[in-house]
């Protein structure tokens, strides 16, 4: 139980942005497509893992300072760091495996994420701004394996979307640990001495913008209104926009806002604007 743990199974979600060029290159029903992008899904969903056990192995000492983090398997020692590094180095190779049933280009993004976040783990996540882009460019990774990793053409509009969101979520996931661990952030990660509420908020009020006029744009490019055989993609705005600005109130009325991954399911008013997301796109797109 405590090695399931270790490899956050409830952060697969993320993995989610592997799907998009399935459903916004109208991919499904070709069952060859399906079948890949299902593969490069299991192969993130392993490789993220096993990029949590690596970052877990180096940050438990800075976890046991922290209110939550100090249960984490390592940090609390009920798996010992010889068990962690025989589980990361199994979970890489695994995905890396399974990636090549997708293809080989999907085998490049998945090295690719792995050697990103061995690098971030290592160095750059010390670096302000920086460590956000980091973030970011991990779930870009994710989109473009699930895009041009299957041969899907992407979307340069949903390529910038994307861009935007996960610098969005990245941003607000450091707002939320300032929040949460006050005067002792420095200690646990010392990039957050870098950091100030006041300058989070402004970045996360930049990518939120940016997020949502990057999408609303994407709706109604005649390009894509053409593709998709609908002007009504629009309908699916507002969706997008309580879903943001609902994260936005947890973070600063509940100190939440932290993991989108628990967020997602644990707050029933984004779990439901996400869910009139997809039935709405499916019902113009795919009806």
């Amino acid at each position: 139980m405590s090695l399931i743990k270790l490899m956050r199974p409830h952060q697969w979600v993320k993995n989610g942005f592997v799907l998009t060029g399935l459903l916004f290159g109208h991919a499904w029903t070709e069952p060859a497509l399906v079948q890949a992008a299902l593969l490069a899904v299991i192969a993130f969903c392993l490789a993220s893992s096993s990029v949590y056990v690596f970052n877990d192995l180096f940050d438990r000492e800075q976890d046991q300072l922290h209110p939550v983090k100090c249960r984490r398997p390592l940090a609390s020692g009920a798996v010992t760091p010889n068990q962690g590094w025989m589980l990361t180095i199994g979970l890489a190779l695994a995905a890396l495996i399974i990636a090549r049933m997708a293809s080989p280009l999907v085998v490049t993004y998945v090295l690719a994420y792995l050697l990103l976040n061995v690098v971030y783990t290592l160095r750059l996540k010390h670096i302000v701004i920086l460590d956000i882009f980091c973030i970011s460019a991990g779930f870009m990774l994710r989109i473009l394996a699930g895009t041009d990793g299957i041969e899907i053409p992407p979307s340069n509009w949903l390529v910038v979307c994307g861009l935007w969101t996960t610098l969005f979520l990245g941003f607000i996931k450091r707002r939320a640990e300032i929040f949460t661990l006050a005067e002792e952030g420095g200690e646990h990660r010392a990039v957050l001495n870098d950091y100030s509420p006041t300058l989070l908020d402004k970045l996360i009020g930049i990518t939120c913008t940016g997020m949502i006029l990057s999408y609303s744009l994407y709706t109604m490019d005649e390009n894509i209104m053409l593709f998709h055989g609908t002007e009504r993609l629009y309908y699916t705005v507002p969706f997008v926009m309580y879903a943001c600005f609902r994260y936005l109130f947890l973070l600063h009325d509940s100190s939440g806002g932290g993991d989108p991954s628990r967020d997602l399911f644990r707050d029933p008013h984004i779990a439901l604007a996400g869910l009139g997301w997809l039935i709405t796109v499916l019902s113009l797109v795919a009806l």
